[in-house]
Protein backbone atom coordinates (compact mmCIF):
# COMPACT_ATOMS: atom_id res chain seq x y z
CA UNK A 1 0.00 0.00 0.00
CA UNK A 2 1.36 3.43 -0.94
CA UNK A 3 2.08 6.06 1.68
CA UNK A 4 -0.81 8.21 0.41
CA UNK A 5 -3.24 5.31 0.64
CA UNK A 6 -2.01 4.45 4.13
CA UNK A 7 -2.51 8.01 5.28
CA UNK A 8 -5.95 8.20 3.71
CA UNK A 9 -6.97 4.90 5.35
CA UNK A 10 -5.76 6.17 8.72
CA UNK A 11 -7.63 9.44 8.30
CA UNK A 12 -10.78 7.60 7.22
CA UNK A 13 -10.66 5.50 10.39
CA UNK A 14 -10.06 8.63 12.47
CA UNK A 15 -13.15 10.24 10.91
CA UNK A 16 -15.22 7.19 11.73
CA UNK A 17 -13.89 6.95 15.28
CA UNK A 18 -14.74 10.60 15.84
CA UNK A 19 -18.28 9.84 14.67
CA UNK A 20 -18.63 6.71 16.82
CA UNK A 21 -22.32 6.50 17.78
CA UNK A 22 -23.24 5.91 21.43
CA UNK A 23 -24.08 2.34 22.54
CA UNK A 24 -27.85 2.80 22.26
CA UNK A 25 -27.49 4.01 18.66
CA UNK A 26 -25.31 1.01 17.79
CA UNK A 27 -28.10 -1.23 19.09
CA UNK A 28 -30.76 0.76 17.20
CA UNK A 29 -28.93 0.53 13.88
CA UNK A 30 -28.40 -3.22 14.09
CA UNK A 31 -32.00 -3.89 15.08
CA UNK A 32 -33.32 -1.50 12.41
CA UNK A 33 -31.51 -3.57 9.79
CA UNK A 34 -32.79 -6.82 11.25
CA UNK A 35 -29.33 -8.32 11.87
CA UNK A 36 -28.57 -10.58 14.82
CA UNK A 37 -25.58 -10.02 17.07
CA UNK A 38 -24.17 -13.32 15.82
CA UNK A 39 -24.32 -12.00 12.25
CA UNK A 40 -22.52 -8.80 13.20
CA UNK A 41 -19.93 -10.76 15.20
CA UNK A 42 -19.13 -13.08 12.29
CA UNK A 43 -18.82 -10.14 9.89
CA UNK A 44 -16.36 -8.11 11.98
CA UNK A 45 -14.50 -11.09 13.46
CA UNK A 46 -15.43 -10.94 17.15
CA UNK A 47 -17.67 -12.89 19.53
CA UNK A 48 -21.38 -12.26 20.01
CA UNK A 49 -20.79 -11.13 23.60
CA UNK A 50 -18.33 -8.51 22.35
CA UNK A 51 -21.07 -7.01 20.17
CA UNK A 52 -23.37 -7.10 23.21
CA UNK A 53 -20.73 -5.25 25.27
CA UNK A 54 -20.36 -2.59 22.57
CA UNK A 55 -24.13 -2.08 22.43
CA UNK A 56 -24.56 -1.81 26.19
CA UNK A 57 -21.57 0.45 26.85
CA UNK A 58 -19.56 -2.15 28.77
CA UNK A 59 -16.69 -1.63 26.33
CA UNK A 60 -15.88 0.28 23.12
CA UNK A 61 -14.75 -1.15 19.78
CA UNK A 62 -11.00 -1.65 19.45
CA UNK A 63 -8.77 -2.58 16.49
CA UNK A 64 -8.72 -4.61 14.35
CA UNK A 65 -12.51 -5.10 14.48
CA UNK A 66 -13.27 -1.42 15.11
CA UNK A 67 -12.81 -0.26 11.53
CA UNK A 68 -15.17 -2.75 9.82
CA UNK A 69 -17.67 -2.31 12.64
CA UNK A 70 -17.66 1.48 12.20
CA UNK A 71 -18.04 1.14 8.42
CA UNK A 72 -21.12 -1.03 8.93
CA UNK A 73 -22.62 1.46 11.38
CA UNK A 74 -21.93 4.38 9.05
CA UNK A 75 -23.62 2.61 6.16
CA UNK A 76 -26.61 1.65 8.28
CA UNK A 77 -26.92 5.23 9.58
CA UNK A 78 -27.33 6.41 6.00
CA UNK A 79 -30.06 3.82 5.39
CA UNK A 80 -31.79 4.13 8.78
CA UNK A 81 -31.51 7.72 10.03
CA UNK A 82 -32.51 8.31 13.66
CA UNK A 83 -36.15 9.27 14.30
CA UNK A 84 -36.94 12.88 15.01
CA UNK A 85 -36.53 13.82 18.66
CA UNK A 86 -39.99 14.06 20.19
CA UNK A 87 -41.15 17.19 21.97
CA UNK A 88 -42.21 16.15 25.44
CA UNK A 89 -44.07 18.18 28.07
CA UNK A 90 -41.71 19.71 30.60
CA UNK A 91 -43.52 17.84 33.39
CA UNK A 92 -41.99 14.59 32.13
CA UNK A 93 -38.43 15.87 32.26
CA UNK A 94 -38.17 15.51 36.04
CA UNK A 95 -38.94 11.78 36.12
CA UNK A 96 -36.31 9.55 37.66
CA UNK A 97 -35.48 5.90 37.05
CA UNK A 98 -36.59 3.37 39.66
CA UNK A 99 -33.46 1.81 41.15
CA UNK A 100 -32.74 -0.91 43.68
CA UNK A 101 -30.63 -0.58 46.83
CA UNK A 102 -27.50 -1.38 44.79
CA UNK A 103 -28.16 1.54 42.45
CA UNK A 104 -29.08 -0.61 39.47
CA UNK A 105 -32.15 0.20 37.38
CA UNK A 106 -34.93 -2.31 38.00
CA UNK A 107 -36.68 -3.95 35.07
CA UNK A 108 -40.43 -4.55 34.88
CA UNK A 109 -43.04 -5.31 32.23
CA UNK A 110 -42.28 -3.78 28.81
CA UNK A 111 -44.16 -0.68 27.68
CA UNK A 112 -43.71 2.51 25.62
CA UNK A 113 -41.44 5.07 27.30
CA UNK A 114 -43.43 8.12 28.41
CA UNK A 115 -40.69 10.37 27.02
CA UNK A 116 -39.90 8.93 23.60
CA UNK A 117 -42.49 6.21 22.96
CA UNK A 118 -39.85 3.50 22.34
CA UNK A 119 -40.48 0.30 24.29
CA UNK A 120 -38.49 -0.25 27.46
CA UNK A 121 -38.57 -2.64 30.39
CA UNK A 122 -37.41 0.02 32.83
CA UNK A 123 -39.72 2.31 34.76
CA UNK A 124 -39.86 5.58 36.63
CA UNK A 125 -40.33 5.94 40.37
CA UNK A 126 -44.06 6.43 39.80
CA UNK A 127 -44.39 3.11 37.92
CA UNK A 128 -44.51 4.35 34.31
CA UNK A 129 -42.23 3.01 31.54
CA UNK A 130 -39.05 5.12 31.32
CA UNK A 131 -35.66 4.45 29.74
CA UNK A 132 -32.94 3.87 32.29
CA UNK A 133 -30.66 6.85 32.78
CA UNK A 134 -32.77 8.98 30.42
CA UNK A 135 -31.22 7.28 27.37
CA UNK A 136 -34.01 8.72 25.20
CA UNK A 137 -32.75 12.27 25.79
CA UNK A 138 -31.92 14.89 24.55
CA UNK A 139 -35.45 16.21 24.98
CA UNK A 140 -36.56 19.80 24.75
CA UNK A 141 -39.50 21.18 26.69
CA UNK A 142 -42.66 21.81 24.68
CA UNK A 143 -43.08 25.54 23.90
CA UNK A 144 -46.16 27.26 25.31
CA UNK A 145 -49.12 27.49 22.94
CA UNK A 146 -51.58 30.36 22.51
CA UNK A 147 -54.93 30.93 20.85
CA UNK A 148 -55.99 28.39 18.23
CA UNK A 149 -52.55 26.71 18.43
CA UNK A 150 -53.56 25.37 21.81
CA UNK A 151 -56.28 23.26 20.19
CA UNK A 152 -54.04 21.79 17.51
CA UNK A 153 -53.03 18.13 17.90
CA UNK A 154 -49.89 17.73 19.93
CA UNK A 155 -46.90 15.78 18.56
CA UNK A 156 -47.49 12.04 18.60
CA UNK A 157 -46.23 11.12 22.04
CA UNK A 158 -47.73 7.98 23.63
CA UNK A 159 -49.72 8.94 26.71
CA UNK A 160 -48.77 7.23 29.95
CA UNK A 161 -50.96 4.31 30.83
CA UNK A 162 -53.50 5.20 33.54
CA UNK A 163 -52.52 3.76 36.91
CA UNK A 164 -55.49 1.46 37.29
CA UNK A 165 -54.84 -1.35 39.75
CA UNK A 166 -55.61 -4.86 38.55
CA UNK A 167 -58.84 -6.24 40.03
CA UNK A 168 -58.13 -8.41 43.04
CA UNK A 169 -58.93 -12.12 42.57
CA UNK A 170 -61.78 -13.56 44.59
CA UNK A 171 -59.31 -15.81 46.40
CA UNK A 172 -55.79 -14.34 46.56
CA UNK A 173 -52.94 -16.77 46.07
CA UNK A 174 -50.17 -15.91 48.56
CA UNK A 175 -47.52 -17.71 46.53
CA UNK A 176 -48.28 -15.86 43.34
CA UNK A 177 -48.99 -12.25 44.35
CA UNK A 178 -45.96 -10.49 45.80
CA UNK A 179 -46.30 -7.55 48.19
CA UNK A 180 -44.77 -5.29 45.54
CA UNK A 181 -46.91 -6.52 42.63
CA UNK A 182 -50.08 -5.47 44.44
CA UNK A 183 -48.94 -1.82 44.31
CA UNK A 184 -47.71 -1.69 40.70
CA UNK A 185 -50.24 -0.28 38.20
CA UNK A 186 -51.10 -2.43 35.23
CA UNK A 187 -50.24 -1.48 31.68
CA UNK A 188 -50.73 -3.19 28.33
CA UNK A 189 -48.17 -5.78 27.29
CA UNK A 190 -46.37 -4.62 24.15
CA UNK A 191 -43.44 -6.18 22.40
CA UNK A 192 -41.11 -4.59 19.90
CA UNK A 193 -40.72 -6.07 16.44
CA UNK A 194 -37.10 -6.86 17.25
CA UNK A 195 -38.16 -8.82 20.34
CA UNK A 196 -40.72 -10.77 18.34
CA UNK A 197 -38.15 -11.44 15.63
CA UNK A 198 -35.60 -12.62 18.19
CA UNK A 199 -38.12 -15.03 19.75
CA UNK A 200 -39.04 -16.36 16.29
CA UNK A 201 -35.34 -16.99 15.59
CA UNK A 202 -34.92 -18.88 18.86
CA UNK A 203 -38.09 -20.88 18.24
CA UNK A 204 -36.51 -21.84 14.94
CA UNK A 205 -33.43 -23.13 16.79
CA UNK A 206 -35.64 -25.38 18.95
CA UNK A 207 -37.50 -26.75 15.93
CA UNK A 208 -34.25 -27.17 14.03
CA UNK A 209 -32.66 -29.20 16.84
CA UNK A 210 -35.59 -31.62 16.85
CA UNK A 211 -35.57 -31.97 13.06
CA UNK A 212 -31.79 -32.47 13.01
CA UNK A 213 -31.79 -35.23 15.63
CA UNK A 214 -34.81 -36.94 14.04
CA UNK A 215 -32.99 -37.01 10.71
CA UNK A 216 -29.81 -38.35 12.31
CA UNK A 217 -31.78 -41.10 14.04
CA UNK A 218 -33.52 -42.10 10.82
CA UNK A 219 -36.95 -41.44 12.29
CA UNK A 220 -36.37 -43.58 15.41
CA UNK A 221 -38.36 -41.62 18.02
CA UNK A 222 -36.66 -43.15 21.07
CA UNK A 223 -33.17 -42.52 19.68
CA UNK A 224 -34.17 -38.96 18.75
CA UNK A 225 -35.48 -38.24 22.24
CA UNK A 226 -32.33 -39.68 23.84
CA UNK A 227 -30.17 -37.41 21.69
CA UNK A 228 -32.30 -34.34 22.46
CA UNK A 229 -32.16 -34.96 26.20
CA UNK A 230 -28.40 -35.45 25.92
CA UNK A 231 -27.93 -32.01 24.41
CA UNK A 232 -30.52 -30.24 26.58
CA UNK A 233 -28.01 -28.52 28.90
CA UNK A 234 -25.77 -26.84 26.29
CA UNK A 235 -28.83 -26.01 24.19
CA UNK A 236 -30.72 -24.30 27.02
CA UNK A 237 -27.59 -22.40 28.06
CA UNK A 238 -27.29 -21.13 24.50
CA UNK A 239 -30.93 -20.04 24.57
CA UNK A 240 -30.37 -18.36 27.94
CA UNK A 241 -27.39 -16.42 26.61
CA UNK A 242 -29.33 -15.38 23.52
CA UNK A 243 -32.30 -14.14 25.56
CA UNK A 244 -29.87 -12.07 27.63
CA UNK A 245 -28.36 -10.50 24.50
CA UNK A 246 -30.48 -7.34 24.75
CA UNK A 247 -30.20 -7.01 28.52
CA UNK A 248 -28.88 -3.71 29.87
CA UNK A 249 -26.88 -5.17 32.74
CA UNK A 250 -24.50 -8.06 33.21
CA UNK A 251 -24.61 -10.84 35.79
CA UNK A 252 -21.91 -12.92 37.41
CA UNK A 253 -21.98 -16.61 36.47
CA UNK A 254 -19.37 -17.49 39.14
CA UNK A 255 -19.92 -15.07 42.04
CA UNK A 256 -18.23 -15.13 45.42
CA UNK A 257 -20.70 -16.88 47.73
CA UNK A 258 -20.88 -17.34 51.51
CA UNK A 259 -20.02 -20.72 53.00
CA UNK A 260 -23.68 -21.56 53.65
CA UNK A 261 -24.18 -21.81 49.86
CA UNK A 262 -21.24 -24.17 49.31
CA UNK A 263 -21.46 -27.93 49.71
CA UNK A 264 -19.04 -29.17 52.37
CA UNK A 265 -18.48 -32.26 50.16
CA UNK A 266 -19.85 -33.77 46.97
CA UNK A 267 -22.32 -35.89 48.92
CA UNK A 268 -23.40 -33.39 51.56
CA UNK A 269 -25.83 -30.55 50.80
CA UNK A 270 -25.31 -26.92 51.70
CA UNK A 271 -27.28 -25.26 54.52
CA UNK A 272 -30.25 -23.88 52.53
CA UNK A 273 -33.70 -25.34 53.28
CA UNK A 274 -35.95 -25.26 50.20
CA UNK A 275 -39.22 -26.15 52.01
CA UNK A 276 -40.18 -29.08 49.77
CA UNK A 277 -43.75 -30.15 50.69
CA UNK A 278 -44.52 -33.73 51.66
CA UNK A 279 -47.93 -33.36 53.29
CA UNK A 280 -50.63 -35.91 54.11
CA UNK A 281 -53.74 -34.73 55.95
CA UNK A 282 -54.00 -36.72 59.22
CA UNK A 283 -57.80 -36.53 59.04
CA UNK A 284 -57.91 -38.85 56.01
CA UNK A 285 -56.69 -42.40 55.61
CA UNK A 286 -56.88 -45.22 53.09
CA UNK A 287 -57.18 -47.58 56.07
CA UNK A 288 -60.24 -45.98 57.64
CA UNK A 289 -63.20 -48.42 57.96
CA UNK A 290 -65.51 -46.36 55.70
CA UNK A 291 -63.82 -45.22 52.53
CA UNK A 292 -66.57 -43.17 50.95
CA UNK A 293 -64.95 -39.76 50.30
CA UNK A 294 -63.80 -39.22 46.71
CA UNK A 295 -60.40 -37.60 46.25
CA UNK A 296 -59.02 -36.23 42.98
CA UNK A 297 -55.28 -36.30 42.43
CA UNK A 298 -54.31 -33.23 40.38
CA UNK A 299 -51.17 -32.75 38.33
CA UNK A 300 -49.49 -29.33 38.05
CA UNK A 301 -48.04 -28.55 34.64
CA UNK A 302 -44.44 -27.37 34.19
CA UNK A 303 -43.95 -26.33 37.81
CA UNK A 304 -40.28 -25.37 37.46
CA UNK A 305 -40.98 -23.47 34.26
CA UNK A 306 -43.48 -21.26 36.12
CA UNK A 307 -40.97 -20.83 38.97
CA UNK A 308 -38.47 -19.11 36.66
CA UNK A 309 -40.52 -15.99 37.44
CA UNK A 310 -38.85 -15.34 40.79
CA UNK A 311 -36.88 -12.55 42.44
CA UNK A 312 -33.19 -13.31 41.80
CA UNK A 313 -30.22 -11.46 43.35
CA UNK A 314 -28.13 -9.82 40.63
CA UNK A 315 -25.42 -7.98 42.53
CA UNK A 316 -22.88 -9.20 45.05
CA UNK A 317 -24.52 -10.85 48.07
CA UNK A 318 -24.04 -8.65 51.13
CA UNK A 319 -24.31 -9.74 54.74
CA UNK A 320 -26.74 -7.98 57.08
CA UNK A 321 -28.06 -8.70 60.56
CA UNK A 322 -31.63 -8.49 61.74
CA UNK A 323 -34.28 -7.56 59.16
CA UNK A 324 -32.05 -5.09 57.28
CA UNK A 325 -31.59 -7.50 54.36
CA UNK A 326 -35.33 -7.94 53.80
CA UNK A 327 -36.98 -5.75 51.18
CA UNK A 328 -39.35 -5.90 48.21
CA UNK A 329 -36.50 -5.28 45.75
CA UNK A 330 -33.91 -7.51 47.43
CA UNK A 331 -33.41 -11.26 47.32
CA UNK A 332 -31.08 -13.94 48.62
CA UNK A 333 -31.11 -16.20 51.67
CA UNK A 334 -32.11 -15.55 55.27
CA UNK A 335 -31.51 -17.20 58.63
CA UNK A 336 -34.88 -17.22 60.42
CA UNK A 337 -36.71 -18.74 63.35
CA UNK A 338 -40.24 -19.52 62.15
CA UNK A 339 -43.39 -19.14 64.20
CA UNK A 340 -45.27 -22.37 65.07
CA UNK A 341 -47.59 -23.83 62.43
CA UNK A 342 -50.82 -24.92 64.10
CA UNK A 343 -52.94 -26.05 61.15
CA UNK A 344 -52.79 -29.83 60.67
CA UNK A 345 -55.43 -29.59 57.93
CA UNK A 346 -53.07 -27.42 55.80
CA UNK A 347 -49.51 -28.06 54.59
CA UNK A 348 -46.76 -26.30 56.49
CA UNK A 349 -45.13 -23.64 54.24
CA UNK A 350 -41.74 -24.89 55.45
CA UNK A 351 -42.47 -28.43 54.29
CA UNK A 352 -41.79 -31.64 56.16
CA UNK A 353 -39.13 -30.49 58.62
CA UNK A 354 -37.67 -32.74 61.31
CA UNK A 355 -35.40 -30.32 63.20
CA UNK A 356 -36.93 -27.32 65.02
CA UNK A 357 -35.22 -23.99 65.55
CA UNK A 358 -33.48 -21.55 63.23
CA UNK A 359 -32.81 -22.42 59.58
CA UNK A 360 -31.59 -20.83 56.36
CA UNK A 361 -34.34 -20.27 53.78
CA UNK A 362 -34.58 -18.47 50.46
CA UNK A 363 -36.29 -15.18 49.78
CA UNK A 364 -39.10 -17.04 47.96
CA UNK A 365 -39.98 -18.95 51.11
CA UNK A 366 -39.68 -15.84 53.26
CA UNK A 367 -42.10 -13.92 51.03
CA UNK A 368 -44.64 -16.72 51.44
CA UNK A 369 -44.23 -16.72 55.24
CA UNK A 370 -44.65 -12.95 55.40
CA UNK A 371 -47.88 -13.10 53.40
CA UNK A 372 -49.27 -15.93 55.51
CA UNK A 373 -48.47 -13.97 58.66
CA UNK A 374 -50.15 -10.82 57.34
CA UNK A 375 -53.63 -9.61 58.30
CA UNK A 376 -55.28 -11.04 55.18
CA UNK A 377 -54.34 -14.64 56.02
CA UNK A 378 -53.17 -14.58 59.67
CA UNK A 379 -52.29 -18.27 59.54
CA UNK A 380 -49.02 -17.93 61.45
CA UNK A 381 -46.80 -15.42 63.22
CA UNK A 382 -44.11 -13.49 61.40
CA UNK A 383 -40.71 -15.22 61.31
CA UNK A 384 -37.76 -13.70 63.17
CA UNK A 385 -34.97 -12.80 60.74
CA UNK A 386 -31.51 -13.11 62.32
CA UNK A 387 -29.22 -12.45 59.36
CA UNK A 388 -29.26 -12.39 55.57
CA UNK A 389 -27.10 -12.61 52.46
CA UNK A 390 -28.91 -10.52 49.82
CA UNK A 391 -28.47 -8.04 47.00
CA UNK A 392 -30.64 -5.90 44.73
CA UNK A 393 -32.88 -8.16 42.69
CA UNK A 394 -35.17 -8.44 39.69
CA UNK A 395 -38.15 -10.69 39.04
CA UNK A 396 -37.66 -10.63 35.28
CA UNK A 397 -34.12 -11.90 34.80
CA UNK A 398 -35.20 -15.28 33.41
CA UNK A 399 -38.53 -14.13 32.05
CA UNK A 400 -37.48 -13.98 28.39
CA UNK A 401 -36.21 -17.57 28.59
CA UNK A 402 -39.37 -18.63 30.43
CA UNK A 403 -41.65 -17.07 27.82
CA UNK A 404 -39.67 -18.67 24.99
CA UNK A 405 -39.93 -22.15 26.52
CA UNK A 406 -43.61 -21.64 27.37
CA UNK A 407 -44.26 -20.73 23.72
CA UNK A 408 -42.32 -23.77 22.46
CA UNK A 409 -44.16 -26.02 24.91
CA UNK A 410 -47.57 -24.67 23.88
CA UNK A 411 -46.74 -25.10 20.21
CA UNK A 412 -45.66 -28.70 20.79
CA UNK A 413 -48.86 -29.51 22.72
CA UNK A 414 -51.03 -28.01 19.99
CA UNK A 415 -49.20 -30.03 17.34
CA UNK A 416 -49.13 -33.26 19.35
CA UNK A 417 -45.32 -33.14 19.11
CA UNK A 418 -44.04 -35.43 21.88
CA UNK A 419 -40.37 -34.99 20.94
CA UNK A 420 -40.36 -31.21 21.24
CA UNK A 421 -42.45 -31.34 24.41
CA UNK A 422 -39.99 -33.68 26.15
CA UNK A 423 -37.02 -31.73 24.78
CA UNK A 424 -38.36 -28.46 26.22
CA UNK A 425 -39.08 -30.18 29.54
CA UNK A 426 -35.52 -31.51 29.68
CA UNK A 427 -34.13 -28.06 28.95
CA UNK A 428 -35.92 -26.15 31.71
CA UNK A 429 -35.62 -28.91 34.32
CA UNK A 430 -31.90 -29.45 33.67
CA UNK A 431 -31.30 -25.70 33.50
CA UNK A 432 -32.57 -25.40 37.07
CA UNK A 433 -31.01 -28.56 38.46
CA UNK A 434 -27.50 -27.92 37.07
CA UNK A 435 -27.08 -24.19 37.71
CA UNK A 436 -25.69 -24.95 41.18
CA UNK A 437 -22.45 -26.79 41.84
CA UNK A 438 -22.92 -29.35 39.08
CA UNK A 439 -20.32 -31.15 36.95
CA UNK A 440 -22.86 -31.22 34.12
CA UNK A 441 -22.97 -27.45 33.62
CA UNK A 442 -19.65 -25.59 33.61
CA UNK A 443 -21.12 -22.31 32.34
CA UNK A 444 -22.80 -21.22 35.57
CA UNK A 445 -22.44 -21.77 39.31
CA UNK A 446 -25.42 -20.11 41.00
CA UNK A 447 -26.61 -22.33 43.88
CA UNK A 448 -28.47 -19.31 45.27
CA UNK A 449 -30.55 -19.12 42.08
CA UNK A 450 -31.13 -22.87 42.04
CA UNK A 451 -32.45 -22.82 45.62
CA UNK A 452 -34.63 -19.78 44.88
CA UNK A 453 -36.25 -21.42 41.85
CA UNK A 454 -36.81 -24.69 43.71
CA UNK A 455 -38.35 -22.94 46.71
CA UNK A 456 -40.45 -20.70 44.44
CA UNK A 457 -41.94 -23.84 42.89
CA UNK A 458 -42.74 -25.18 46.39
CA UNK A 459 -44.17 -21.82 47.49
CA UNK A 460 -46.42 -21.70 44.42
CA UNK A 461 -47.53 -25.25 45.18
CA UNK A 462 -48.43 -24.37 48.77
CA UNK A 463 -50.29 -21.34 47.44
CA UNK A 464 -52.51 -23.62 45.35
CA UNK A 465 -53.37 -25.65 48.44
CA UNK A 466 -54.30 -22.54 50.47
CA UNK A 467 -56.37 -21.25 47.55
CA UNK A 468 -58.25 -24.56 47.31
CA UNK A 469 -58.87 -24.58 51.06
CA UNK A 470 -60.24 -21.02 50.98
CA UNK A 471 -62.67 -22.17 48.26
CA UNK A 472 -64.03 -24.95 50.47
CA UNK A 473 -61.98 -27.93 49.29
CA UNK A 474 -60.15 -30.20 51.73
CA UNK A 475 -56.45 -30.80 51.09
CA UNK A 476 -55.75 -34.52 51.40
CA UNK A 477 -52.13 -34.46 50.17
CA UNK A 478 -49.54 -32.08 48.72
CA UNK A 479 -46.34 -33.59 47.36
CA UNK A 480 -43.26 -32.57 45.37
CA UNK A 481 -43.94 -29.62 43.04
CA UNK A 482 -46.78 -31.07 41.01
CA UNK A 483 -49.13 -33.28 43.04
CA UNK A 484 -52.24 -31.91 44.80
CA UNK A 485 -55.00 -34.20 46.18
CA UNK A 486 -58.32 -32.54 47.03
CA UNK A 487 -61.94 -33.32 47.79
CA UNK A 488 -64.82 -31.47 46.16
CA UNK A 489 -65.34 -29.70 42.84
CA UNK A 490 -61.83 -28.58 42.01
CA UNK A 491 -62.85 -27.20 38.59
CA UNK A 492 -64.59 -24.32 40.36
CA UNK A 493 -61.18 -23.25 41.67
CA UNK A 494 -58.66 -24.20 38.97
CA UNK A 495 -58.74 -24.21 35.17
CA UNK A 496 -58.37 -27.65 33.64
CA UNK A 497 -55.84 -28.07 30.85
CA UNK A 498 -52.18 -28.58 29.96
CA UNK A 499 -51.10 -24.94 30.06
CA UNK A 500 -48.53 -23.74 32.59
CA UNK A 501 -51.22 -22.05 34.70
CA UNK A 502 -53.65 -24.97 34.48
CA UNK A 503 -54.11 -28.29 36.29
CA UNK A 504 -55.15 -31.69 35.03
CA UNK A 505 -56.23 -34.97 36.61
CA UNK A 506 -53.19 -37.08 37.35
CA UNK A 507 -52.82 -40.05 35.04
CA UNK A 508 -53.05 -43.53 36.57
CA UNK A 509 -54.39 -47.04 36.15
CA UNK A 510 -58.00 -48.09 36.33
CA UNK A 511 -61.34 -46.73 35.19
CA UNK A 512 -61.21 -43.66 37.47
CA UNK A 513 -57.63 -42.57 36.82
CA UNK A 514 -56.61 -39.91 39.30
CA UNK A 515 -59.58 -40.54 41.59
CA UNK A 516 -59.77 -42.75 44.68
CA UNK A 517 -61.74 -43.16 47.93
CA UNK A 518 -60.57 -42.44 51.47
CA UNK A 519 -62.17 -42.47 54.89
CA UNK A 520 -62.39 -39.81 57.59
CA UNK A 521 -60.34 -40.74 60.63
CA UNK A 522 -62.27 -40.51 63.88
CA UNK A 523 -65.71 -40.36 62.27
Amino acid sequence: MSEANSVEALLEEARLVAAMPPPEERLRLREAAGFSRAHFAATVGVGRQTIANWETGVSDPTPPARYPYLRILKGLADIYPPPATPVVPAALLGLETLRGPDGRAIEGDPGPCVRCGVETTYQSTDGRPLHSGALCQPITPAPPTRGLEATAPAPAVPAPTPAVPAPAPAVPDPAVVSPVAARVPTRPQRRSKSAERAEADLMGLIRGAVEHEAERAGGDEDATLKALIGRAIPDVMHLFNETRATARYEYTAYPALPDILHKPSKKDPDQIWEARPAYNNPAYSMRAPERDIKVTALDVNAAYLSALKVWLPIGKLEHTTGPDGVGPKRSGVHLITPAPWTHPHLPDPLGDRDTPGALWITDATLRLLLRLSGPKWALTGAPTVHESWTSGATENFLDALRKLLVAARSEAIAAGDRLTLEYVKAMYSKFVSTMGESVHNREMVRPDWMHLIHSQAYALHCGRAYKAHQAGLDIVALKHTDELHVTGDWRQVFTEGRGVSELKVKQGDGKNAGEYLVGKVGG
